[in-house]
């Protein structure tokens, strides 16, 4: 197996590709293998990249196409390198792409004389399909080439706005001087002069904006005009006019200039074939159709009209099948017609490889721009760091630093800074720390402290400016930096504490109490103080809110620090020697909860104040505002839900302890007086609850979705939501599928950082019928929904998760067909239009350019909602689910240890919207990271594992594995079985 020969000097792709200095995501690990060669001589062969470098791969005179094509990908660290192709001129001068499966050398037959160029292929339609930022950073390095020869045609707003976007990601932030003097020296239009004003202003609008989120805008602009990805190949039609043909995802193009004229999709077309040098399309028949059965296109050459068909097979191929084509058997006598055939993986099994394998990732670097910047960071922090008594030395290094960093050549291997240190409430450095005390490495494999760093490059609670924001489903706390080994301390603490089972109930009423306060402290002291000052917050609502949620506040006051003086009796920690009075907990139960009676004409208005928040599009846009602070860690309209939730975990608290108690236990009669009362109050305010958590449920879903405007009408209810591939022309798309109890609505993620999923048809469930359909269409785990107007054919990730759609969606429509009354227009007009749409083709209808300018003003919490983390973690969640989510929250202390790590990290974790939120202690206002647990599996360690500790489980989603440790057996119970399990984790 040889190894890739590069002369020009560099270590990884990144620097080479100016790729982003990014903390969030990456690419594969470096030094992938190269493919396995055959022997014989090697030839030295020249690729340019799309940054315009040149590398030069040694490969075997005897190998295929496809042995160069994975050197270049494994060189470039590229997990999605199917959606690129290698080019090259012939000698007949035309330009060919490589043949993966023929030798190499037969089809370049001056191999010292050649440059293959290493260019995009396949033009998806949707760019949020590519899954690796890499890949979107290599697709914006072709547009911007696309643009530069003037390949990519478009109007001068679009131009202007896509190369304002080129220059943020190249030079950062708008500087009037700087951004003059760059487009005067760097070439991005033919005619770029003519618009370089306009180019200018729209720079202007994108500070703060980073190369991943302008690469994101710029792949969004181009997607959306005429010419993107196209490819023209002159021809002429029957009466010698002159066109153009071109072949995209959907299917087979023809222009007339830069026109496009005609459209064949794929579902239309019967064969494509070519004859000499006329290239003919067979179309199936259709009495409508006003062509004829076959067009005929006659092209310069033969030759031509082969390269053509070649690559319209491979689009077909990569975009319509399953998996790549089976070669056909070679024939004995004789050959007819060509063996080509498409070789590779298709798109949906570069999505279906990324998804489940998630490979092991590393940062890359963009450009010295963002060096600079990060460097200075370093030594900022590092210069406020000496006055916290560090030594002159680390900032004298730092400066050093500054300077490698500044100095850095083309050839020089990438320097990775990181720095970590936190806060601790101690003294600095103090090992007290969750995170611990100051760490520093300077590397360039991106390591700290001889461990491997993970997506994150910094931990602490605070991030730089110039880190960018992490995913919605990673975490920064759940990295193997900054772990505290504290085994033996917390081994002699636990020795201390009591063992009785009634104790560490006990104990998870005041961890839930605690948890509980500051829930509700977020609603009296937050939300009030930012909405407060604002004039446009109606008094009546703050009056509102203020008159039914401070009185429940206090009095929660005073219930939690009667709970913890009881513990601490309990646990002998204060002054009272006669324990024995002390070792209860219902005689607290039972005097708070007839307290808390009294405070029911408050709880039953929380209904009222839920309602008046989405009163108004003034006061819903300033609770969208303040859900962007970091205090509001979930929904604000789920705090308000709180007090009502509360009262369940007080009943299933005390069933828990008169079960454990016998009947003669001091402290069974007032447990048992104590879920008297709690049972009681539950059953009064048992019917709000429900309407207050079907309005809330529908409250967030009018957020997540777009295309929606009258989806909380009366009488609506939300049964299921999750993710569905839809089967239509294009083959089956992934879809997110929101069930209610009048229709069925499906939707696609949204191209914008808001993250909101757009509305593509609904389904009336009155007259409904439902069939599985999984041998009629051969797709696994599908079934067929029959509706009055039109029919939908569905698969499901598995077989269990086909059971619970069906199962829900037969008792959805058994409840529309006993209402009364059937309401039509379910939905607004818009998605009635969507769905007419989406029974020719599905369609999808584009929103206006102008819309990308703003599609940066991200919504809070919209990309960690339970919806995307169904979408990402393809699986679904009930109404009843949310329900069992609310009985089952749970907070306190956990140690955390990571699968290669020796020691454990005790974090203070609190557990409810089916995520896992993490903090240092339970005094903190707001997490550090969260960990959403749709998807994951729960497990207890195998002996192989070296995990010699008690009370330990397991959580595992693919590659992402973490260990916790739990304080005794009843606690240990409590997080895996009555929890994680009870969340349709597997176990």
């Amino acid at each position: 197996m040889s190894e890739v020969e590069v002369y020009q000097v560099s270590s990884t792709a990144g620097q080479r590709l100016g790729a982003p200095e990014s903390f969030g995501v990456s690419t594969l690990e470096p030094g992938l293998r190269p493919p396995a060669q055959p022997p014989g001589r090697q030839v030295s062969i020249r690729v340019q990249m799309l940054d315009d470098t040149q590398e030069v791969f040694q490969i075997s005179q005897r190998s295929p196409g496809k042995v160069l094509f994975d050197l270049v990908c494994a060189h470039l660290n590229l997990v999605e390198g199917d959606y690129f192709g290698l080019e090259y001129q012939d000698q007949r001068k035309m330009t060919v792409w490589l043949d993966l499966l023929k030798p190499t050398l037969k089809q370049i037959r001056r191999p010292k004389n050649t440059i293959l160029r290493f260019v995009v292929k396949f033009f998806p339609p949707d760019h949020t399909q590519l899954m690796e930022e890499l890949t979107r950073y290599l697709f914006a390095l072709q547009i911007k080439r696309d643009l530069a020869c003037g390949r990519l045609i478009c109007n001068d707003t679009s131009a202007a706005l896509m190369v304002s976007h080129i220059i943020q990601s190249e030079i950062g932030d708008f500087d009037e001087t700087q951004s003059w003097q760059h487009l005067l020296h760097n070439k991005y239009l033919p005619d770029q002069d003519a618009i370089r004003d306009e180019i200018i202003d729209c720079h202007r609008e994108h500070v703060g904006q980073t190369p991943a989120e302008s690469d994101y805008q710029l792949l969004e602009i181009a997607r959306r005009l005429e010419m993107y990805g196209v490819r023209l190949h002159p021809a002429k039609d029957r009466e010698g006019t002159k066109l153009s043909l071109a072949v995209a995802n959907s299917g087979v193009l023809v222009f007339q200039g830069n026109t496009k004229i005609n459209s064949f999709n794929w579902s239309k077309i019967r064969k494509l074939s070519f004859k000499r040098k006329r290239f003919l399309i067979k179309l199936r028949a259709d009495p409508t159709n006003a062509h004829h059965d076959t067009l005929e296109f006659a092209m310069a050459s033969r030759d031509c009209c082969k390269v053509f068909w070649k690559i319209c097979v491979e689009y077909h191929a990569f975009f319509r099948l399953f998996e790549e084509p089976k070669p056909k058997p070679k024939p004995i006598l004789f050959t007819r017609g060509s063996s080509f055939r498409f070789s590779g993986r298709t798109q949906k099994q570069i999505i279906d490889y990324v998804k489940d394998s998630e490979p092991k990732k590393v940062p890359f670097e963009r450009c010295s721009k963002y060096k600079y910047k990060l460097a200075v960071h370093f030594i900022v922090e590092a210069e406020f760091l000496f006055v916290s008594n560090l030594t002159l030395s680390l900032i004298f290094s730092c400066h050093l630093l500054l300077l490698f960093v500044l100095f850095l050549t083309p050839a020089s291997p990438p320097l990775s800074i990181f720095f970590f240190y936190s806060r601790p409430s101690g003294s600095p450095g103090s090992e007290n720390s969750p995170l611990g005390g100051p760490h520093v490495a300077v590397n360039g494999n991106g390591s700290v402290n001889g461990q491997r760093m993970g997506s994150t490059g910094v931990l602490g609670a605070e991030q730089s400016p110039e880190v960018q924001p992490l995913s919605p489903l990673t975490s920064p706390l759940l990295t193997e930096a900054g772990y505290v080994r504290n085994d033996e301390e917390d081994e002699a603490r636990r020795k201390k504490f009591p063992t009785d089972k009634a104790y560490f109930i006990a104990k998870e009423l005041l961890t839930t109490e605690r948890t509980y306060l500051k829930d509700l402290q977020v609603i009296t002291e937050s939300f009030q103080s930012a909405v407060g000052k604002d004039e446009a917050f109606p008094d009546s609502v703050r009056s509102l809110i203020s008159a039914n949620y401070d009185p429940v506040y206090k009095f929660h006051q005073g219930f939690l620090k009667e709970t913890e003086q009881r513990l601490a009796q309990w646990e002998g920690r204060s002054n009272a020697h006669i324990k024995g009075d002390y070792q209860r907990i219902g005689d607290v139960l039972l005097k708070n909860i007839q307290g808390l009676r009294q405070l029911t004409i408050h709880l039953q208005k929380h209904s009222e104040c839920l309602v008046e928040l989405e009163s108004s599009r003034k006061v819903e846009t300033l609770c969208r505002d303040f859900e962007q602070q970091r205090v509001c860690y979930l929904p604000l309209n789920i705090f308000l839900l709180r007090p009502l939730h509360r009262l369940l975990h007080y009943k299933l608290i005390l069933e828990r302890l008169c079960k454990h108690y016998p009947p003669t236990h001091d402290d069974f009669r007032d447990c048992r007086a104590a879920l008297a009362d709690i049972s009681e109050m539950v059953l009064q305010l048992q019917g709000i609850m429900m309407k207050m958590e079907n309005f809330q449920k529908l409250i967030e879903l009018k957020k997540d979705l777009t295309g929606v405007e009258d989806l909380m009408s009366p009488g609506r209810e939300f049964i299921r939501l999750g993710c569905l591939s839809k089967l239509s022309g294009k083959g089956l798309q992934q879809r997110m599928f929101f069930l209610f109890s009048d229709c069925l609505v499906y939707t696609s993620r949204g191209m914008t950082p808001s993250n909101q999923f757009k509305v593509h048809g609904q389904l009336p469930l009155y007259g409904m019928t439902i069939r599985e359909s999984e041998e009629e269409w051969g797709v696994p785990h599908s079934f067929t929904l029959f509706g009055q107007r039109q029919s939908v054919v569905v698969a499901a990730s598995c077989a269990s998760e086909m059971e619970r759609w069906v199962e829900d969606i037969r008792m959805a429509i058994d409840l529309a067909e006993q209402s009364s009354g059937l309401n039509n227009d379910l939905l607004s007009t818009s998605l009635s239009d969507n769905s007419k749409s989406s029974t020719v083709g599905e369609q999808e209808s584009e929103d206006e350019l102008g819309g990308s300018r703003s599609s940066l003003e991200r919504q809070g919490h919209r990309g960690n909602t339970t919806v995307h983390v169904c979408w990402h973690r393809n699986t679904s969640v009930s109404m009843v689910d949310f329900s069992i989510a609310v009985e089952n929250q749970l907070s306190g202390n956990l140690l955390r240890k990571f699968k290669n790590s020796n020691g454990w990290q005790k974090l203070w974790v609190v557990f409810t919207n089916f995520s896992l939120f993490f903090y240092k202690s339970h005094q903190d206002d707001y997490p550090l990271a969260s960990l959403p647990l749709l998807g994951y599996s729960v497990t207890v360690p195998s002996e192989s594992e070296n995990i010699h500790k008690d009370y330990v489980f397991k959580l595992h989603f693919k590659s992402h594995v973490y260990y916790f440790r739990s304080e005794s057996e009843y606690t240990f119970e409590r997080w895996v079985y009555k929890r994680l399990h009870s969340l349709m984790l597997t176990f």
